[in-house]
């Protein structure tokens, strides 16, 4: 995955950024660009909090997580379901803070440049 030129590289987050960059590396491709794509343009400027309540999703089975992102099964915790949101919500070339609607069906997340 190639990053957006608005998106931070990775030698330029910090460290705890960078690790939560590489914890985005799951066993489903579209988890992968869903995540990375979020962390690379929104991560920088995140809180602290924001930053646990990431950590606290990446802890999830890759299956939970997906049905989280993919609107299969809600999210109880209001933290985690505005982070599942921005998620689902961030588009490709999204710089800090800026977030589109989700595309209308999954496979357009592979129709994106940073493939």
């Amino acid at each position: 995955m190639t990053a957006h030129a608005d998106a931070p590289d990775a030698q330029a987050l910090d460290a705890q950024a960078r690790r939560l960059l590489w914890r985005c590396r799951r066993g489903m491709k579209e988890l992968d660009v869903l995540l990375e794509r979020y962390v690379r343009s929104q991560v920088a400027q995140a809180s602290p909090q924001d930053r646990a309540t990431l950590d606290q999703l990446l802890e999830l089975p890759d299956p939970v997580l997906a049905d989280h992102l993919f609107g299969h099964t809600p999210v109880s915790d209001p933290r985690m379901a505005s982070l599942v949101a921005a998620i689902r919500d961030c588009q490709p070339g999204a710089g800090p803070g800026q977030v589109g609607p989700a595309p209308a069906r999954l496979e357009n997340i592979f129709e994106s440049p940073e493939l």
